[in-house]
């Protein structure tokens, strides 16, 4: 039986991973781990969604701001489910049908955040190709830290505040008019004039999805009369979400001890149910297990970890007791 990694030309790295992965787990084993369920796929992203619809449903009925900061919260934790949905789904992991993990990963994972899978997945899949080399796509999220803790209050300050977020999306908006490559690295590469194609064009085939996601989201608030609630969204995407975003990017590759290997540069987090709810949906947290067979649909990472653990791959690899714990190491640098 041969392994998918739907990376080709295949590198040095991914081939290393897959020698990991068969010192550890048998072909029947690998095999059984990359089936897929339709079933459960669904229920992932109902689980999402079901959280969302609770937020705005609790301001709806008791309008505080007790209720509301727990809605931005809520919402911004569902947002990154959303940036995972349409992560896993750009690995055609979640879904059996190739087609269907598209539909699905546009309309409730990336157009909400004004995304798209079509732009994410061959950026995306570069990082994998080459996950801690200076080509990685996504190394610039992995500087800075360790960094003191007034620089880190600062970062989580910005986040909070909107500052990141109207900066960020000003750089999501040039690069679907096509100025600027699509990269999610805090990398800016200007496209050349000559290259660039017509801007409204780039615009409406990056922007129309999540125009009508978002539309979709206005009317019905507005349907139940209470159009000011769509409000939530891009509120808590401007800053519950960022936070939220930024310590996941933390606890993924940041920090590490060799980013070249393998089984240092990818880290693996235990996560308490909270820290699951905020940080880790759609087990995000066993990141290593995804670097090592990133076509693994995510329900079933838990499995892979289980038999990774018992046969002694975690004594060697790289593996956090929490997402707090990744929090003061990030703040662990002296003034």
């Amino acid at each position: 039986m041969s392994v998918s990694y739907d990376i080709k030309p295949e590198n040095s790295q991914t081939q290393h991973y897959k020698a990991i992965v068969r010192e550890y787990l048998s072909k029947d084993e690998i095999h059984e781990l990359m089936q897929k369920s339709d079933a459960k796929a669904t229920w992932e992203i109902v689980k999402i969604w079901f959280w969302i619809i609770l937020a705005f449903v609790m301001v709806g009925l008791w309008p505080n701001v007790v209720t509301v900061i727990l809605a931005l919260i809520i919402i911004g934790a569902k947002q990154l489910g959303c940036a995972i949905i349409m992560h896993d789904t750009s690995h055609y992991s979640l879904f059996k049908s190739r087609k269907l993990n598209d539909i699905i990963g546009n309309w409730f994972g990336a157009y909400p955040i004004i995304h798209n899978v079509e732009q994410y997945r061959p950026y995306h899949l570069q990082h994998h190709k080459a996950t801690g080399t200076d080509d990685d796509p996504d190394l610039n999220l992995t500087k800075g830290y360790p960094t003191t803790k007034a620089s880190l209050a600062r970062k989580f300050g910005r986040d909070l505040s909107g500052i990141t977020g109207v900066k960020g999306n000003f750089g999501v908006m040039m690069m679907h008019l096509g100025y600027w490559k699509y990269s999610l690295g805090n990398k800016i590469e200007k496209i050349v004039k000559e290259e660039r194609g017509i801007t409204w064009q780039n615009g409406f085939k990056n922007l129309r999805g999540p125009l009508a996601a978002n539309l979709i989201m206005l009317a019905i608030c507005w349907a139940f009369g209470k159009p000011l609630l769509y409000l939530l969204w891009p509120a808590a995407y401007l800053t519950t979400y960022l936070l939220i975003l930024r310590v996941r990017s933390m606890a993924e590759h940041s920090m590490v001890a060799d980013r070249r290997d393998p089984l240092q540069n990818s880290r693996t987090i235990h996560a308490n149910w909270l820290e699951r709810f905020l940080f880790a949906p759609l087990d995000v947290n066993y990141h290593l297990e995804h670097h090592l067979l990133f076509t693994i649909p995510s329900y079933n990472f838990k499995a892979m970890h289980k038999k990774l653990w018992e046969r002694g791959l975690f004594e060697k690899a790289n593996y956090s007791n929490g997402y707090w714990n990744i929090i003061k190491m990030a703040a662990k640098k002296s003034a």
